[in-house]
């Protein structure tokens, strides 16, 4: 769960090596893709390059949703959600309620911590998941950590955006609880918009961007996930077998479904996959808030809402918890196959 690198490390079609060893190495020098840039290489490394991919490259064109959260006409709100989650899985918000100043100072906070000294980061690093603040992963509800344990370049403003975040979340649940035809507080009773997790972002300019990727193909394995991205983009889904970008909108944040919606909605909504290309611009700043609680020692169980099966629409998923369903999902890693297969009855 801890962002070290920007590039993915797939297996890749070039001659044989001693790939292990490799990323160990690269593991151990703890400064991240930012410091092979800082290196000043020309050439992407060998770990990092992935096989062909089979899908088409080119983006079809279509239209994302832009839905305005702060609209008067309530029951066109939710109708439009309801359809971007139940056939994209993806939608982006205006009008959330986050100011433009504090999501530009939440970026350039992101950049900041990654521009810092090798040897101020590593204090950061860690491969241990049940960290709550890690390079750069900060864990800011249901068990946030203490102002002094965040990166001091970023702390005030992280802390802000999540606030922020965890509002428009609970916002976001009660719209998304009423598409489905429940009671608005249904999802936040559950516990969905209780866990957030920030994850900041950095993709350094790419010498050979048509070798690697930013992030390859995956799903998100939370409940919901709230992207704020910078102007360079590279974002895309993919949509009737196509990659179809998701262009940045001044002032819009996208919100995307996540695994364990998909799972207790009984696939009436759906987590969209998605991928970030590398780009020879850079960096391109990120900062991606997960509602999940995935490092909270609980043992409520999820399943497939009772309200949303019957005996025509059985249930489709077994049950688990948050915290069995993501340690699943590390030890998967990005294969490019559906983690949700593993619940499918």
């Amino acid at each position: 769960m801890i962002i070290i690198t920007n590039m993915t490390t797939t297996t890749s079609t070039i001659a044989p090596y001693d790939r292990v060893t490799e990323l160990k190495a690269f593991d151990q020098a703890k400064t991240g893709v930012q410091g092979l840039v800082d290196a000043g290489i020309q050439h992407v490394p060998r770990i990092f390059i992935n096989q062909p991919e089979t899908i088409p490259k080119a983006p079809t064109s279509i239209e994302l949703p832009l839905i305005d959260l702060g609209s008067t006409d309530r029951a066109s709100t939710v109708e439009k959600i309801r359809e971007a989650s139940k056939n994209l899985g993806l939608f982006q918000v205006v009008n959330h309620g986050i100011p433009l100043s504090v999501m530009d100072e939440t970026l350039k906070g992101v950049r900041r911590f990654h521009e810092q000294d090798v040897e101020t980061k590593k204090r950061f690093y860690t491969r241990d998941a049940s960290n709550t603040v890690g390079h750069f992963f900060s864990v800011m509800a249901s068990l946030p950590p203490k102002a002094e344990e965040l990166p001091e370049v970023c702390r005030d403003i992280q802390i802000a955006y999540s606030n922020h975040v965890l509002k428009l979340g609970g916002l976001l649940f009660r719209l998304i609880s009423k598409a489905l035809g429940l009671e608005p507080n249904h999802l936040g009773d559950m516990d969905c918009d209780k866990g957030l997790t920030f994850v900041g972002h950095c993709y350094p300019a790419c010498p050979q961007p048509d070798l690697t990727m930013g992030a390859t193909k995956h799903t998100d394995d939370g409940f919901l996930t709230v992207l704020l991205q910078d102007d360079i983009g590279r974002l895309q889904i993919l949509h009737q077998n196509q990659w179809v970008g998701v262009p940045p909108t001044p002032g819009a944040l996208v919100i995307n479904i996540g695994d364990l919606l998909q799972m207790i909605s009984n696939d009436k909504l759906k987590s969209v996959e998605h991928r970030v290309l590398a780009n020879e611009k850079g960096p391109r700043v990120s900062v991606g808030c997960f509602f999940t609680t995935a490092l909270a020692a609980s043992t409520k169980v999820y399943g497939p809402i009772k309200e949303l099966v019957s005996d025509e629409n059985p249930p489709r998923y077994r049950e688990t918890t948050v915290h069995d369903y993501a340690q699943y999902s590390v030890s998967k890693g990005l294969d490019g196959v559906s983690r949700l297969l593993h619940l499918k009855i």
